[in-house]
């Protein structure tokens, strides 16, 4: 009986230290993963573009969840269609807890095609995906091409003659929609007039100002430019079409007869060597912020789908959307 008394008593201080080393653990985790002082979205792109949108989106919903005390700073780094973005935080923020930077599907092919310099996609830390736009085809209000069969007739007449912009480089993910489509119609890719531009705002005020004729964008980017009435969206490459006052007009390509689909999911990484602590800290406030009623608005009003996903799991689709991506690159024969 004194031999069982002594071993529980034993067992018992040994398990009241294991707690109190867990709790110590736990404060100490609490502590480390404080709010970040210096909160900074970095959009890889110039100001009025899916980039911008992306931060501003964040900016507003994490101060109005409370889970940020002042809103995030945005900070504009254009080059590369986020090729400058992601090599300054791989190699020169690689540690810093305080800034997210807004990635979306076309960062992941220009990934998937090598376009980041020696960096892949396991550079980064993937921290959250938040919602998703579709791509568009876009022209101003008073352009001839009334539908995307006018368009398309153009194409195959002289693919020359018509100047298409987009806000990135050949391969790019504005430039492979529209190559679907070209293909789609029978039309080839290579010998479309490609105009490669930096970001969506550069992108809206070429077309509107009349420098190129057509724009490959996405709904996020041109429904404020259709509210306005200086633009006319002639299909969406998505499945259906969408929800909304403005885009539930828009037809699709797919019901116009052209099997092509392309959905942009928008989200956020940090650099390679932030802390488990400051890394954890971003993902609890993006669940939280993913989980509420108010972001979903929020959401909603910039012409976003749902999309919630961080972490692990976010981390293995983005490297499979990647192998999928290389595969398509290879396909358009883009990867030599």
């Amino acid at each position: 009986m004194t031999m069982t008394r002594r071993t529980f008593g034993k067992g018992r201080m040994a398990a009241l230290a294991l707690m109190g080393a867990l709790s110590l653990g736990t404060s100490l985790q609490a502590m480390a993963a404080e709010e970040p002082n210096r909160p900074e979205c970095i959009a890889p792109a110039a100001p009025g573009g899916g980039f911008d949108l992306t931060c501003k989106l964040a900016q507003s919903a994490l101060v109005q969840e409370k889970i940020l005390s002042t809103p995030m700073r945005v900070t504009y780094m254009p080059g590369g269609v986020g090729a400058v973005a992601y090599n300054t935080v791989v190699a020169q923020r690689p540690d810093d807890p305080n800034a997210i930077v807004a990635w979306s599907s076309g960062s992941l092919l220009n990934l998937a095609q090598g376009k980041f310099g020696r960096f892949d996609e396991s550079a980064v830390r993937w921290l959250a995906g938040v919602g998703t736009s579709y791509g568009a085809v876009a022209v101003r209000d008073d352009s001839p091409y009334k539908t995307l069969d006018d368009l398309v007739k153009a194409l195959k007449k002289d693919p020359s003659k018509v100047v298409i912009g987009a806000g990135g480089s050949v391969g790019g993910q504005d430039w492979m929609q529209t190559a679907m489509l070209a293909k789609a119609a029978g039309v080839d890719p290579q010998k479309m007039r490609y105009v490669a531009m930096e970001g969506g705002g550069e992108l809206a005020t070429a077309l509107l100002g009349g420098h190129i004729q057509v724009a490959s964008t996405d709904i996020a980017d041109s429904v404020p430019h259709v509210e306005s009435g200086d633009m006319r969206i002639l299909a969406v490459f998505s499945e259906e079409r969408l929800p909304g006052e403005v885009t539930g007009d828009i037809p699709t390509a797919i019901e116009q007869g052209y099997d092509v689909e392309w959905p942009v999911v928008r989200g956020f990484y940090v650099g390679p060597e932030v802390s488990d602590e400051a890394y954890n800290w971003w993902k609890d406030a993006f669940d939280r912020m993913l989980a509420s009623d108010d972001f979903a608005k929020l959401r909603e009003n910039r012409e976003l789908y749902p999309f919630s996903m961080t972490g692990d799991e976010l981390n293995d689709y983005v490297h499979k959307r990647v192998a999928d991506y290389r595969e398509l690159a290879n396909q358009y024969g883009l990867i030599k």
